[in-house]
């Protein structure tokens, strides 16, 4: 009889000291892009100075397979249990720990850490908190085709990547929405991004642009692209010889930057030799001047031009 009374007493104690130690979850619900950092954080009560041999703390994935994201035991980083997916990737800021705060933080995060997190403390008392985190990868970049399959048909092509999954929605010039007439496919790669593919056709409509938006409801934020029909295949002709053109440029640019160089070091390279053909012209230029002819004539240039080749060839 006394047993079964000290049993009742016991838990009826155990839940009243962790009714007194209380984990809290300043904020519940984390979202991050893909590749970035982040840090949630659970707090507890300290009161006073931390016995840091007394306190440990546990963050855990949870799944069907409950995941050890983090583990210290009696003041101890055990890592011995820590799933293969965080490793690495996984810092406990300590300093925190003795102002009550629990800061656990993921690097480079990944789409598979989206979930909810269990931060469970033990300090003279246990208790744990749930939080969410959510991982997005906005679609950013939009890859555009334009292509005319003749008889005045053309096929305007968007595709990118990114998570969750995105609707497509294609709008003409005027705002006319036309995403019942095309066709979107979706794939999944070993990266869990989702690429889509949106393909529309258009018939006998030439200078006029369309509108690709990639709808990400869940995240309530769209990125769009501007497609544009050229009126023939000379318009995209004009295009490509411009970019010809540029390339040649840039092209001439860099010769002509790396001649001008080469000369400037040829030329300090043989200065002495410009100064005797600048001694020469400077001679020449003082030669007497034929009154009847206005050319420079008679011994005098004959005999400069002899000093200059012995000159040359010392």
């Amino acid at each position: 009889m006394e047993k079964p009374l000290l049993l009742c007493m016991f838990s009826f104690y155990w839940h009243f000291l962790n009714a007194l130690f209380t984990v809290e979850a300043p904020q519940s619900l984390y979202t991050v892009e893909l590749g970035n950092n982040v840090t949630m954080e659970c707090t507890f009560p300290v009161n006073g100075k931390l016995k840091f041999g007394d306190l440990s703390v546990s963050w855990e994935k949870k799944e069907e397979l409950g995941k050890d994201v983090y583990v210290l035991l009696k003041g101890e980083e055990d890592f011995k249990s820590q799933h293969s997916d965080f490793r690495g990737r996984i810092k406990l800021l300590k300093e925190n720990l003795k102002l009550g705060q629990s800061l656990l933080q993921i690097m480079d995060v990944k789409l598979r850490d989206a979930g909810f997190y269990r931060c469970l403390i033990d300090y003279g008392g246990a208790d744990y908190k749930t939080i969410n985190l959510k991982v997005q990868a906005p679609y950013r970049n939009i890859t555009q085709g334009v292509v005319s399959t003749g008889d005045k048909e053309w096929k305007l092509t968007c595709q990118s990547e990114g998570y969750p999954k995105a609707e497509v929605i294609w709008q003409n010039g005027e705002y006319e929405d036309l995403t019942d007439k095309a066709d979107t496919s979706y794939e999944t790669g070993s990266d869990q991004l989702y690429r889509v593919t949106s393909t529309l056709t258009i018939k006998n409509r030439t200078h006029e642009n369309f509108r690709c938006i990639f709808w990400n409801k869940e995240l309530q934020k769209n990125t769009s692209a501007i497609l544009y029909i050229a009126d023939s295949a000379d318009d995209v002709l004009r295009t490509e010889s411009r970019r010809f053109v540029g390339a040649i440029l840039v092209v001439t640019a860099l010769v002509g930057s790396v001649l001008f160089i080469l000369c400037i070091r040829k030329a300090s390279t043989s200065k002495d030799k410009r100064t005797c053909m600048a001694n020469s012209s400077v001679n020449t230029a003082k030669l007497p001047k034929d009154k009847d002819t206005h050319d420079w004539r008679g011994p005098p240039f004959e005999e400069e031009e002899l000093k200059y080749i012995q000159i040359e060839k010392t």
